[in-house]
């Protein structure tokens, strides 16, 4: 009897461009709380394990991201749930491949749904039905797709031309075609004939390999070598550089899509968005009376149409209209609202000048939780830590520095030497340099904040040695 499990594959690749300053390459979108108070990240997992006959989640992702995406996990309940590691970007047919031969290795053959990692959907019982419907075309040797039912004539999406009707709900795919210019956008959404291409998919991983066998072998070659020299760590895998940077960087859509003859498509209409820009966050936001959407300590006055959000201090604003408006530590972006999808430019032009803020705002995310640098000078960098309640770092020293950890925010169990003790909110203890050390949140339910001043000749985080191995990967957690 065939195997009708789904096995969901999260692709959570991304630069951090799109939806920058909050998002930088180091805490891309799908790692940020943008439409609720969950990451996106967190947010798709869970709609993967609501779906009918759903099982453990595997998630491809940029190895930079790796601390992140297994802090999102454990909060989901899916703290083994294996995760690939690309050395390098290589768009979704690499990296759906590379989920597909690992799946794949010991003779199982799942349904795979693969999806990204940063997408909203409003509807989600639409959406579970459309899932379920389209697994027992995928069990059948279909390969699908979602077309999204187009709500205008959109010209930042994909579309998909579907034809002949396969079955209620499902259609064959006629073709693709690219983002197209406004008049053709009005065309398509004209004829009744198209769907916005959602980037979501659906196959047996079998049929999958096949397809890519037959139409892009140079990815399945190069992708299979990285597989197969991949470095596996418990329940991470990390591909091998070498071969997986000779893998063609290409879309599902190219690589396949287009040129299967057994591709169809389930339309659905779930209250869908990609999240493309700040400009699709207004959209899909809760609006004042005023038409605008509002996010974190932003006072206003005769503001109308726009998107103020706040990420710390406060933001004011006046007499403005269709703005978005973005303000974090270090940057502020400043853009009328129909122009917010090309902060990317800004961001290629920062890369080019070497800008950090395109990398990290300071912040460094970790699997207890995540630390930001508040001031640093010579000899000397002051921390703000924050451990997830449960969690500890790994027992280490360091050669060239002294510590002071000045708890702010509930209570920590800190090990010195061989004496550990409590240390609740507003005490502190010293740590000497070449001491055996170690911070642990010693609550399950409350949030630790500490202030860690570090002081010596050198303060720099590779100034470290690690005695146990969190998790079993705390040589990589920084």
């Amino acid at each position: 009897m065939t195997d009708r499990s789904i096995t969901p594959v999260i692709l959570s690749g991304g630069s951090g461009s799109r939806l920058w300053p909050a998002s930088r390459s180091k805490q891309p979108k799908q790692l940020l709380p943008l439409v609720d108070d969950r990451t996106m990240f967190l947010t798709t997992v869970q709609r993967s394990d609501a779906l009918n006959d759903s099982g453990t989640p595997l998630i491809v992702c940029n190895e930079d991201h790796e601390p992140g995406i297994r802090r999102e996990l454990a909060l989901a309940g899916h703290r083994e749930a294996p995760v690939i590691l690309e050395p390098v970007a290589r768009n979704t047919a690499p990296a759906t491949a590379a989920a597909a031969l690992h799946l794949t290795r010991d003779g199982a053959d799942p349904i795979l749904f693969v999806m990204p990692a940063d997408h909203v959907i409003r509807n989600e019982e639409a959406f579970t039905e459309a899932v379920a419907l389209a697994a027992g075309f995928a069990d059948n040797g279909y390969l699908i797709t979602f077309g999204i039912e187009p709500a205008g004539p959109e010209t930042g999406y994909g579309y998909i031309r579907f034809g002949e009707r396969l079955a209620d709900g499902v259609r064959t795919v006629t073709e693709f075609r690219e983002k197209p210019d406004a008049s053709t956008a009005e065309e398509y959404l004209a004829s009744g004939h198209y769907l916005w291409n959602s980037g979501m998919f659906m196959f047996r991983a079998s049929r999958f390999l096949d397809e890519l066998a037959a139409h892009a072998p140079d990815v399945l070659e190069a992708t299979r070598a990285a597989v197969d020299k991949a470095e596996r760590d418990d329940s991470i895998i990390r591909l091998d550089a070498g071969a997986f940077a000779e893998a063609p960087s290409i879309s599902i859509d190219y690589a396949v899509m287009e040129r299967t003859d057994a591709a169809a498509v389930v339309p659905i209409h779930t209250g869908w968005s990609d999240v493309g820009s700040w400009g699709a966050l207004w959209e899909i936001g809760k609006h004042d009376g005023d038409g605008n959407v509002v996010v974190g300590d932003v006072e206003m006055l005769d503001v109308q149409h726009s998107y103020l959000r706040s990420n710390g201090r406060l933001l004011a604003a006046i007499g403005v209209d269709d703005v978005v408006i973005i303000d974090t530590p270090d940057a502020t972006l400043v853009s009328r609202r129909d122009r917010s999808q090309d902060v990317k430019a800004i961001v290629d032009r920062l890369k080019a000048e070497g800008r950090s803020e395109v990398v990290t705002d300071g912040c460094d995310v970790r699997p207890w939780g995540g630390f930001a640098t508040l001031a640093a000078g010579p000899g000397y960098r002051v921390l703000r830590l924050r451990i997830e309640p449960g969690e500890k770092l790994s027992l280490q020293t360091h050669e060239h520095r002294s510590e002071h950890w000045i708890v702010v925010r509930g209570t920590a169990r800190i090990r010195i030497g061989e004496t550990t003790r409590l240390v609740p909110e507003h005490e502190s203890v010293f740590i000497p340099a070449r001491e055996v050390h170690r911070m642990e949140n010693a609550s399950d339910s409350e949030i630790l904040e500490v202030i860690e001043v570090d002081v010596g000749s050198y303060v720099g985080e590779d100034d470290l040695k690690r005695y146990v191995d969190a998790y079993g990967r705390a040589r990589r957690e920084g």
